[in-house]
């Protein structure tokens, strides 16, 4: 009941405003008296994937928490797992605003943000002071003044700055609002990629004497063909999970809706269905031997189950969030 007063006051501000309103309150108020208005106690059920105890299967996708500013608030929300990022290696104001839109009719989001973040050094400030129990995933980038050739050095940069304080690392090549970066997610550009990436994981795992494993987040908007593709790339260099999927170029769900004609990624229900198809290919080519993060339209226990059916270990959500509140993550957790 809370959250649907509180929504009906954060629509009537354009999407980015409310975001950032909503962030500086749960900054505010996390660890303190006043986080009773969202924190919830919801069922312990563990679950192990990519070598990691996960308190529960449902997490927050990157892209609400940039710089990790409110981890420990979401953790009071119930979250088993929070990924904060995309992060770069420098601070960048990402693209001109208006940015975010809302498609109401669909329960649907739009943004065309371009990882827009304070840079790496701030987002490890802000893991280091936090007091979440669960496990923290630190989603990486390039910066937008970075040539694609030269990408997987920014990729590098950020995994070598992150990688004491990460559960997990996922490495995000398919944002379709960084010009060129979907680029990545192909043939030769992605074998080399990942090449230098399990490289360098070998090298940080001697230094830290720690492993920290590497999850690869790849779009909805991929062939069948590119998927095969992708996934024996995953199986030759030995990636340890599959995060799909992000945001959608398509609009075919949302065709003639406010804002359906807004450039940028789509998220929120009209990705539902086409994300839970693109996961149950690839885990027909993986075939469990790499485990599989599940987003996108994610709003209701079903379709949480519905990934899960389809091939994924955990789940994630962000849009579902927006538009349902805190409540979803202890209906999901309770009840898949």
């Amino acid at each position: 009941m809370f959250y649907r007063i509180m929504r009906s006051f954060l629509f009537m501000l354009n999407p980015e405003k409310a975001h950032d309103f909503s962030i500086k309150q749960l900054k505010l108020t996390q660890g303190t008296i006043l986080d009773f208005i969202y924190r919830q106690r919801v069922q312990n059920r563990p679950v192990q994937v990519m070598g990691l105890t996960f308190p529960n299967s449902v997490g927050l996708a990157a892209g609400l928490d940039k710089n990790g500013e409110c981890i420990d608030a979401f953790g009071a929300m119930g979250f088993g797992h929070i990924e904060v990022g995309t992060v770069t290696p420098v601070a960048q104001p990402g693209n001109e605003s208006p940015r975010m839109f809302r498609v109401l009719e669909s329960e649907g989001i739009i943004n065309r943000m371009g990882f827009n973040n304070e840079g790496v050094e701030n987002l490890i400030k802000n893991v280091q002071d936090s007091n979440f129990k669960g496990v923290i995933g630190i989603n990486i980038g390039k910066n937008l003044s970075t040539a694609v050739e030269q990408g997987k050095d920014d990729y590098l940069l950020c995994m070598d700055k992150v990688y004491p304080y990460a559960d997990y690392i996922a490495v995000n090549i398919s944002s379709p609002n960084t010009p060129g970066l979907r680029s990545l997610q192909y043939g030769e550009a992605l074998d080399e990629l990942l090449d230098v990436l399990k490289t360098r994981q070998s090298e940080l795992q001697v230094k830290y004497n720690k492993y920290v494993p590497i999850a690869l987040k790849v779009a909805p908007d991929l062939s069948d063909q590119e998927i095969v593709s992708i996934a024996a790339s995953l199986l030759k260099y030995k990636i340890d999970g599959l995060i799909a999927t992000n945001t959608t170029l398509d609009r075919e769900m949302v065709q003639g809706m406010s804002h359906a004609g807004e450039a940028g990624g789509l998220s929120g229900r009209p990705l539902q269905n086409k994300s839970t198809a693109v996961i149950a290919k690839f885990a027909a080519q993986l075939k469990g031997e790499i485990p599989i993060i599940g987003v996108g339209g994610i709003d209701n226990v079903i379709a949480a189950k519905e990934k899960i059916q389809a091939g994924a270990s955990l789940v994630q959500i962000y849009s579902g969030f927006i538009y349902n509140g805190p409540q979803l993550v202890k209906n999901i957790v309770n009840n898949i």
